[in-house]
C-alpha cells in the first residue's frame, strides 16, 4: 500500500503542477500516472502553446515559461513552447525537487468511496493508494467518474444554459469548412446516386441546429516535425489502406480545379516555431490531423480496451496522413515535394516510434455541479469572488464532425460532404472560481478536479488550454494541501487563505483594466 496526504491522478501538466504545489506546501504527495510519461500534451506534441492574454498568465504556468526560457538562454516568451522532450525534462525536475513520489504504468482499476469520501484507489497491478485528499488531473475525468461524481459529455442544447453558441452549429463557409460538391459516396463522385459512404465520414445524420447531440470536439495527434538532416522519413505503415484516403484525393482534385492548392505546410499548420527548427503540426483546414468520423464522441466513456483501439485509430490516421501527403500521386506534386522536406525528429518520442505519446483529447467528461461556468461568464469577463485562476483564450471549438447532406439544386439534389462545429469567438480576461473545481459536497468531499472542471461545452473550449491547466493544477494542489493539513473537506478550505497562497506562488487573480 502507498500512503500519502495528497494523491494526484494523471501526470498531465495540470497533474504535475498539482503534485508539485501540494508537495511544496509540505504534504506527502504521490502522482499516479496511467502511462509512462509526464506532461500530457505539453510534452506530447503541443509545442506551440496557446497562451491568450499574457497578463492573465501567472503561477506555475508563468514559472514553466520562465523555465523554458532559462533552458534555452533566451528571453521569456521567445518561443511559444519548448521541444517536447525539454518540457518533460522540466516537469521531471520539478517533481524530483519537490519530492513527489511518481508511479508510472498505473491506470485506475477501482475507487473505494465511503460516506462521500474517497478512501483508496486500486490500480491495475492491484496496488493500493490511500490519501486524505485526491486530485483528478486526467483529461478524461476517470477518477471523478469512478467516484460517482456527476458529469456531462459533449455539447448541450442552446436551451440548457441559454448559450448562443451551444448545440449543433450551422454549416457555414470558413477555413475549416469543406469545399462544396465533394461527393460522400464511394461509387459516385458526382454525388447524385446514394450508396456506401467514403471512409472518414460520420454516417449518422446531424441533429437539428441548436440541439444538444453529445458531440465532442475532434481529437488528433499534434505531431512534431523536423527538417534536420537526421530526420526520419514518413513511412508507409503496415496496414495502410489506400481506399481510406479517397476523400483526400477528391479534395485535392477539387482544389486543383479551382486553383486553390496551398504550400505543404499549410495543410498541417507547420511553421518552424519550436527551438531547433522543429515545428508543431496542428489541425488546419477541412482535411487534417484531426479525426472527424465521430470516434471522439465514443472515447470519454469507453472501456479501457476500446479506448486503446480508438487511440490507435487516431495514431494511425496521423501516421498515414503524413505518408499520404508526401507520397500519394493524387496529391499535387508541389505539396508532395514540400512534405518530403520534413520528417519525424530523431531526438523526440524515441520510445513511441518518434510519434507523440499523448492523444490530444480536446474534451471528454466535464463535471456537473450547481456552479457550472458557461459562455455568459466568459463573454462578460466575470471574475468570481473565489477566483483561483484567470483565462483569456477565445472560445475555440474545433470541428465536431464531418457529415454529409443533400443540397437541393435544380434539376436534382446533390449530396455533399460537410464539416461542422468549428467556432472561434474572442473573450475578455475572465476568472475561474474554486467552486468550479469541486464536486457537490454530498457526492465527494475530498476530491479536487483540475482539468474536467464544471463548465459547459462552450466555456470549456476556452478553459481547455495547457497554460490554464497548469494554473488550475497549481490551485488544485494548493487547495488539496490545505484540506489535507486541516483534515477538512475540500469545500471548507479557507478561500482567502488559498488565494493568498496562490499569490505567494506568483498567481495572477485579477487584472486592472
Amino acid at each position: 500500500m502507498i500512503a500519502a496526504d495528497v494523491a494526484v491522478y494523471a501526470a498531465t501538466s495540470a497533474g504535475v503542477c498539482a503534485a508539485v504545489a501540494a508537495a511544496r506546501a509540505g504534504t506527502r504527495v504521490v502522482l499516479v500516472e496511467p502511462g509512462r510519461h509526464v506532461g500530457g500534451m505539453t510534452s506530447g506534441g503541443l509545442g506551440y502553446t496557446d497562451v491568450g492574454d499574457i497578463r492573465a498568465l501567472g503561477g506555475m504556468a508563468a514559472e514553466f515559461r520562465a523555465a523554458v526560457a532559462e533552458h534555452y538562454g533566451v528571453p521569456i516568451g521567445r518561443y511559444a513552447g519548448p521541444e517536447p522532450r525539454v518540457a518533460e525534462q522540466i516537469f521531471l525536475r520539478w517533481l524530483d525537487e519537490a519530492g513527489v513520489a511518481l508511479l508510472f504504468d498505473a491506470p485506475l482499476a477501482g475507487v473505494d468511496v465511503r460516506d462521500g469520501r474517497i478512501t483508496r484507489l486500486t490500480l491495475r497491478d492491484r496496488s493500493v493508494v490511500e490519501a486524505g485528499v485526491f486530485v483528478d488531473a486526467s483529461y478524461e475525468g476517470d477518477l471523478l467518474a469512478a467516484s460517482g461524481v456527476s458529469y456531462a459529455v459533449g455539447r448541450e442544447s442552446r436551451a440548457l444554459y441559454g448559450e448562443e453558441f451551444a448545440g449543433r452549429r450551422e454549416v457555414v463557409p470558413g477555413r475549416h469548412s469543406m469545399p462544396p460538391w465533394i461527393s460522400p459516396f464511394r461509387g459516385d463522385p458526382a454525388g447524385l446516386e446514394p450508396g456506401p459512404l467514403l471512409p472518414q465520414i460520420k454516417p449518422e445524420p446531424m441533429a437539428q441546429v441548436g440541439e444538444g447531440d453529445g458531440g465532442v470536439m475532434s481529437f488528433g495527434y499534434r505531431v512534431c516535425l523536423s527538417r534536420a538532416a537526421d530526420r526520419l522519413p514518413f513511412r508507409r505503415r503496415e496496414g495502410y489502406d489506400d481506399a481510406h484516403w479517397e476523400l483526400g484525393r477528391r479534395i485535392f482534385a477539387d482544389a486543383q480545379r479551382r486553383g486553390d492548392v496551398h504550400p505543404a505546410g499549410r495543410y498541417l499548420g507547420l511553421e518552424p516555431n519550436l527551438p531547433g527548427g522543429k515545428a508543431d503540426g496542428n489541425s488546419l483546414g477541412p482535411f487534417s490531423l484531426s479525426v472527424l468520423d465521430g470516434s471522439a464522441w465514443e472515447y470519454p466513456d469507453a472501456a479501457p480496451d476500446r479506448r486503446e483501439q480508438l487511440r490507435l485509430h487516431h495514431l494511425h490516421h496521423a501516421e498515414d496522413f503524413l505518408w499520404f501527403l508526401a507520397n500519394d500521386p493524387a496529391v499535387p506534386a508541389d505539396v508532395r515535394r514540400g512534405m518530403q522536406e520534413w520528417g519525424l525528429p530523431a531526438d523526440e518520442f524515441a520510445d513511441t516510434g518518434h510519434l507523440p505519446h499523448q492523444l490530444y483529447v480536446r474534451e471528454a467528461r466535464r463535471m456537473v455541479t450547481d456552479a457550472v461556468i458557461t459562455e455568459h461568464e466568459l463573454r462578460s469577463g466575470a471574475v468570481p469572488r473565489d477566483v483561483v485562476a484567470l483565462g483569456s483564450y477565445h472560445l475555440d471549438i474545433r470541428e465536431v464532425q464531418r457529415a454529409w447532406r443533400w443540397v437541393y439544386e435544380h434539376p436534382d439534389p446533390i449530396a455533399t460532404v460537410v464539416s461542422e462545429g468549428y467556432l472561434s469567438v474572442p473573450v475578455p480576461i475572465y476568472g475561474i472560481g474554486y467552486s468550479a473545481l469541486l464536486p457537490r459536497r454530498e457526492e465527494c468531499s475530498n476530491l479536487v478536479v483540475a482539468v474536467c472542471v464544471a463548465a459547459s461545452h462552450v466555456a470549456f473550449s476556452s478553459i481547455r488550454m495547457e497554460p490554464q491547466y497548469q494554473m488550475l493544477g497549481h490551485a488544485a494542489g494548493a487547495a488539496a494541501a490545505l484540506a489535507a493539513r486541516e483534515g477538512a473537506a475540500v469545500h471548507d478550505v479557507d478561500v482567502d487563505l488559498l488565494q493568498q497562497r496562490l499569490r505567494d506562488g506568483g498567481a495572477v487573480l485579477g487584472i486592472a483594466l
